[in-house]
Parts: C-alpha cells; sequence; structure tokens
C-alpha cells in the first residue's frame, strides 16, 4: 500500500495538537515519532535476527524498529538526564528557605528591576558558553534561583509605590521573562565555544556533507547572532520594566 509523502509529516501536526491542548509532552513526542514511523513504513519492532557485531544493524533483510530506535536514543543520550540528580539537592535548598533569602537579598538593591535581572542573566548564560561549561539552567538556576529575586525585585518597586501585591498576570510574566533569558543565553551562548554540542552538531553536519570548515570559524560567525540576541532581549526586557512601571503608575492613582 502506497501512502502519500505528505502523510509522513503527520508527527508535526501531532506534536503541535498536543502542545496547543497542553498534553504531556513526552507523551506527544513519543506518539508522534512511534506515528511517523509507522507511516514511513517501518516496523513497529525489529525484525527477527541478530546482531552482527555492527551498531544497529541486524542481518540481512532486517531492519529496526521504532520502539528499538526510541530505545537506544534514550540509552545513547542517557547523559543528558544527568541533571535530574540535582533535584533532591535543591528541593532541600528550598525547602529550607533558599528562595525567600534570594528574594530578600535582592530587595536590599532599589535600583534592582525585573527586566535588569533578566538581561544580568542572561550575559551571564552567554559567558559560561564561552567558557564552555553546561549549566542545567532552568532546574538548578532559574527555579531556586533567578526567578524569586525576579520576584523580589517586583515586589520591592510595587511597594515603593504603596502597591502591596503583584498580580497572578505579572507573575506569570516575570516567570516567561526568566524562562526567556536562560533560553537565549543558553542557546546562542553554548555556540560562543567550540567545545559545546551547538558547534559540533554543525561541524559534523557541514563535515559530512563535504564541507571543510574549522570549528572557530563557525564560532566567529556566531558572534554576531549572539550579540544580537543580548540586544533584542535587552529591548524586550527593558519594555517588560516600562510596562510595569506604568501598571504600578496606573495602579497608584485608583480612587480609595
Amino acid at each position: 500500500m502506497h501512502i502519500p509523502e505528505f502523510l509522513k509529516l503527520t508527527g508535526i501536526a501531532i506534536v503541535v495538537v498536543g502542545l496547543a491542548l497542553r498534553l504531556r509532552t513526552t507523551m506527544v513526542v513519543v506518539v508522534a515519532g512511534i506515528v511517523t514511523g509507522l507511516l514511513a513504513g517501518l516496523p513497529l519492532f525489529t525484525n527477527q535476527g541478530v546482531f552482527q557485531g555492527l551498531p544497529y544493524l541486524t542481518q540481512a533483510g532486517s531492519q529496526e524498529g521504532i520502539i528499538n530506535m526510541l530505545g537506544r536514543a534514550f540509552s545513547d543520550n542517557r547523559l543528558m538526564t544527568l541533571f535530574i540528580l540535582t533535584l533532591p539537592a535543591i528541593g532541600l535548598a528550598e525547602r529550607y528557605g533558599l528562595q525567600e533569602q534570594a528574594a530578600r537579598f535582592i530587595r536590599r538593591f532599589k535600583a534592582a528591576t525585573a527586566g535588569a535581572l533578566c538581561i544580568m542573566y542572561q550575559l551571564f548564560r552567554v559567558l559560561m558558553g564561552i567558557m564552555g561549561i553546561r549549566l542545567n539552567g532552568h532546574p538548578a538556576f532559574v527555579r531556586p534561583l533567578v526567578f524569586p529575586m525576579t520576584l523580589g525585585a517586583a515586589e520591592a518597586m510595587a511597594r515603593t509605590r504603596t502597591v502591596e501585591a503583584l498580580p497572578e498576570k505579572t507573575i506569570e510574566d516575570i516567570k516567561a521573562a526568566n524562562s526567556a533569558s536562560e533560553n537565549y543565553g543558553n542557546f546562542y551562548g553554548q555556540n560562543l565555544s567550540p567545545v559545546l554540542p551547538g558547534i559540533l552538531l554543525v561541524y559534523g553536519v557541514m563535515k559530512g556533507l563535504g564541507y571543510t570548515v574549522s570549528v572557530w570559524s563557525l564560532v566567529l560567525y556566531a558572534i554576531p547572532i549572539a550579540t544580537l540576541s543580548v540586544i533584542i532581549a535587552a529591548l524586550q526586557f527593558r519594555l517588560f520594566d516600562r510596562k510595569e512601571t506604568k501598571r504600578l503608575a496606573a495602579k497608584t492613582q485608583e480612587p480609595g
């Protein structure tokens, strides 16, 4: 049975719909992968046969199955899950007041704003990328440290205008800004080091296609893009501060 080529893109639609419905990301991605593989004519499980000493190759006429591919991919990239080991330590630190102390510390600086902290954190992540240091940003920094510090700065700014509580939307906007600063800094910062996966992936693909390049030349071309990302992010976070300032000004002018 011939399957039209466009149907093999069904996996993309599954991902879009699944994420739009806020279903579990892992489930959505796995289902999309299985459906795409089946529509591409791959077997669900590896055909009968034994491995002949070559990775991922079975005896003549057999083909690796989708489930086997998923298991192999998880095994090959299992080091990516090492950040899970940090979660108990971070949980204990939060249990004993890490977030409260971080917020209390940042409130001492009257000039600190949510947007300024976001751009400072992004610059920190870019610096770590230049130095070739990998950090588990969201679980290790954003949740336990950056978010409470940014929230503390916003709360301090509100209190100077006699506004005691932040609305839920502002808190969610702060979370989004924190995540953006982490993603911007990590994604573009890792391209500034010749030893991190971003550059090595591009280098491997280019070399496989027959192009002669060096990792340093790739880093050189990544510098303008990383610089532009910092400038655009600085404008974005500055606009966030201005929006919050206007909201607080309007709040203080309300009667009663």
